[in-house]
C-alpha cells in the first residue's frame, strides 16, 4: 500500500523544544492525511484536554499523492480538538502548501504548548527556527504574508497563517494558506491563537518520488480538459438547482429558497471572475479569483456555501456584498459558512435582514470580539439562547448549505458526522441531487437502511480521501480501479482504512461524552431514528452510538 514517509515532528512551543521520531507503524496502517493525524491524536491528547489549552495538539500533514504530480492533489490536513464542537476535528485546505510541507521531509508536524508570546515557526529540511514577531500581533493574513515575503523570500504558498480572528480565539477562525485558502470548518485558527503562533513556513527538497506518472498523466488529461462547469463556476454553479428542489437556506434557515437567487448565482460570480484560479498540479482549475472595478473588491469566490451563509441567510441578494464578506473573513482568518451563519442569527434577532453595513460591521467585531462580536464569536451552540434564535447546529457546528429537511440522506449525515453539521464529511447531498448515474442516486425524501448502509460506505471513502489526500472534486476520475492502482492496494482494503479513521474519532469523541444524543438534529425527518440504528449497526456500534472497545487496545489513551 502507497503510505506517506517521513518522521514526526513535534514542536513544543513553550519550551522551543523539537524532537523527531519514527512514526512507520502508523503511515502503514493510516495511510496519510486526516487518518495518520487521527491516529496520532487519539494517541497523544488526553481525553479530558481543553481545546484552547497547552495540551491540546495541532497536526499538519497531507498524503503520499502529493510526491505525484497529479491533479486533484493540491491539499493538506490540519487535525486538533476542536474549540467549536469539542471533539476532534480534521480540516483541509487546497492551494500550495502540501508540497512544501512535503519538502520539509516530515510527514507530520505536530505543535504543543503554549508561547508566551506571538511566534513565527519556520520549519525547514535542516530544522526548525522559532522567530517572535510581537510586531505581527493583530496583522490580517495578508500582512502576515507580505512580511514573510519581505523578510524571508517565502511566498504565500509556504505559510499557514493566522489572522485576528485566531488571535481572539473565535470558535471558528481558520487557518490560512495562500491567503484566501482555508483549513476552514470547526475553529483550527482558535487552536493555533491559544498556542500563540502567528504563522508556520515550510520549505524543502526532501519530498519523496512517487512513481505513478501513467495514471496520474491520464487524470491529469481528463481534468484539463473537462468541460464541467465548475471549471467556470466553482461550486457556484450549484445555485440554482439548489434553490429550485429547495436546499438552500435562507433568512436564517427559516426558508429553503431564495427569491433572488438569480442575483447571487453562479453566473454573477462568473461574470466577476478576472482569471483562472487552482491548486498545486491541478488541472481542473475550479477556483474563482473574483473583482469588481466599481468598489475594489477582490476575493476568492464566494463558492456556493458562502453565497448561502451571507446571501440567502442574510437576505442579501448583492453579489459584490457576498464577496466583500469573503474578503472580510479571508483577511481576519474566518469560515464562511460559520461567521455567515452565525451573523444571519444576529440579523433575525435584530430584525435587521439584508442590513449590509451591519453585515459587514459585524464581521470585523466578531473577528475582534467587540461589542456583540464578542458573543458571536463563540458560535450559535453557545449564544442562541441568549439571542433568543433556534440553534442550528449539530455537535457545535452550524448548518452548510444542500438542506437536510429536503435531502433527506443529507440531513442523516449531518447528524452522524463526527465534526459536526457538514456536507463534506460524507457528501451524501451529490447522490440525492439529480446529477448522478440513476442507478446510484436516491430521491430525496425519506430515510431507509439503504441509504444508512450508502452514508458509511461514502464516510468512509471521504475519509479513504482525506488519507490520501484527494480532493472531493475528483468525484467521477478517482474511480475504485484507479484508487487501487494508484495506492497499490485492494480498495476494499482502503476502504477499512477511511472506516478505521471514522471509528477513532467516534471512540474519541465518546470518551469526551459524546453519544447518540449529539447525533440529533433541530428538524424531525420521517424514520430518522430507525436509520439511526441501521447506521450503528452498520457501523458496529451501540445503540447509544457508541464504539464498545479502544479501537487501539486499553493501553492506549486508556479510558
Amino acid at each position: 500500500m502507497l503510505t506517506l514517509e517521513g518522521p514526526l515532528l513535534t514542536i513544543d512551543v513553550g519550551s522551543r523544544r523539537v524532537e523527531t521520531e519514527a512514526i512507520d507503524d502508523v503511515l502503514e496502517s493510516f495511510v496519510g492525511g486526516r487518518g495518520v493525524a487521527t491516529r496520532l491524536a487519539h494517541e497523544r491528547i488526553p481525553f479530558d484536554a481543553d481545546p484552547l489549552g497547552s495540551e491540546n495538539r495541532l497536526y499538519f500533514t497531507t498524503g503520499p499523492m502529493q510526491a505525484s504530480s497529479m491533479s486533484f492533489t493540491g491539499r493538506a490536513s490540519a487535525t486538533a480538538l476542536s474549540p467549536l464542537t469539542d471533539g476532534l476535528l480534521s480540516a483541509n485546505a487546497g492551494g500550495f502548501v502540501s508540497r512544501n510541507l512535503l519538502g520539509t521531509g516530515n510527514a507530520v508536524v505536530e505543535l504543543v504548548g503554549e508561547s508566551d508570546g506571538p511566534l513565527l515557526l519556520h520549519v525547514r529540511e535542516d530544522g526548525v527556527t522559532f522567530e517572535e514577531v510581537p510586531y505581527l500581533a493583530g496583522a490580517e493574513v495578508p500582512a502576515v504574508t507580505d512580511y514573510v515575503e519581505a523578510e524571508h523570500d517565502l511566498t504565500a504558498e509556504h505559510l499557514v497563517c493566522i489572522g485576528p480572528a485566531g488571535e481572539h480565539e473565535v470558535r471558528f477562525a481558520c487557518i490560512m494558506t495562500s491567503e484566501t485558502r482555508a483549513f476552514g470548518r470547526g475553529g483550527l485558527g482558535a487552536v493555533m491563537g491559544s498556542k500563540n503562533v502567528k504563522g508556520i513556513t515550510f520549505d524543502g527538497d526532501a519530498s519523496p518520488e512517487v512513481d505513478v506518472d501513467a495514471e496520474a498523466t491520464t487524470i491529469h488529461r481528463e481534468a484539463a480538459t473537462s468541460d464541467h462547469i465548475m471549471k467556470r463556476q466553482g461550486t457556484a454553479s450549484v445555485t440554482d438547482l439548489a434553490n429550485e428542489i429547495g436546499s438552500f437556506p435562507t433568512r436564517y434557515f427559516e426558508d429553503v429558497r431564495y427569491e433572488a437567487f438569480e442575483k447571487i448565482n453562479g453566473d454573477r460570480v462568473e461574470a466577476k471572475k478576472y482569471k483562472k484560479g487552482t491548486c498545486s498540479q491541478c488541472a481542473f482549475a475550479c477556483k474563482l479569483p473574483t473583482q469588481d472595478e466599481a468598489s475594489g473588491v477582490e476575493t476568492e469566490g464566494p463558492e456556493f456555501e458562502t453565497i448561502m451563509a451571507f446571501g440567502g441567510n442574510c437576505e442579501v441578494d448583492d453579489i459584490v456584498s457576498i464577496m466583500q464578506s469573503n474578503q472580510l473573513c479571508d483577511r481576519l482568518g474566518m469560515d464562511t459558512i460559520s461567521c455567515g451563519n452565525a451573523v444571519a442569527a444576529y440579523l433575525k434577532a435584530e430584525d435587521a435582514f439584508g442590513d449590509d453595513e451591519l453585515i459587514h460591521e459585524t464581521v470585523e467585531k466578531i473577528a475582534h470580539r467587540e461589542g456583540d462580536g464578542d458573543l458571536l464569536a463563540e458560535g450559535i451552540h453557545r449564544f442562541h439562547d441568549e439571542l433568543g434564535v433556534e440553534d442550528w447546529t449539530v455537535k457545535g457546528m452550524t448548518f452548510s448549505a444542500h438542506d437536510g429537511r429536503t435531502l433527506n440522506g443529507q440531513g442523516l449525515g449531518f447528524a452522524t458526522a463526527n465534526r459536526g453539521a457538514d456536507h463534506m464529511y460524507a457528501t451524501f447531498y451529490a447522490y440525492e441531487y439529480p446529477l448522478v448515474d440513476a442507478s446510484e442516486a436516491f430521491e430525496p425524501a425519506g430515510l431507509s437502511s439503504a441509504k444508512a448502509e450508502k452514508l458509511v460506505e461514502l464516510e468512509n471513502k471521504r475519509a479513504l480521501e482525506d488519507c490520501g489526500v484527494v480532493c472531493r472534486f475528483s468525484r467521477g476520475m478517482m474511480t475504485e480501479e484507479r484508487f487501487e492502482t494508484l495506492f497499490d492496494a485492494d480498495f476494499d482494503a482502503l476502504l477499512d482504512v477511511g472506516a478505521r479513521v471514522v471509528e477513532l474519532e467516534r471512540h474519541f469523541n465518546n470518551q469526551r461524552g459524546f453519544d447518540r444524543s449529539d447525533d440529533d438534529l433541530p428538524y424531525d425527518l420521517p424514520e430518522f431514528e430507525a436509520a439511526l440504528d441501521a447506521y450503528y449497526e452498520r457501523r458496529g456500534w451501540s445503540d447509544r452510538g457508541v464504539v464498545s472497545e479502544n479501537p487501539l487496545g486499553s493501553s492506549v489513551n486508556a479510558d
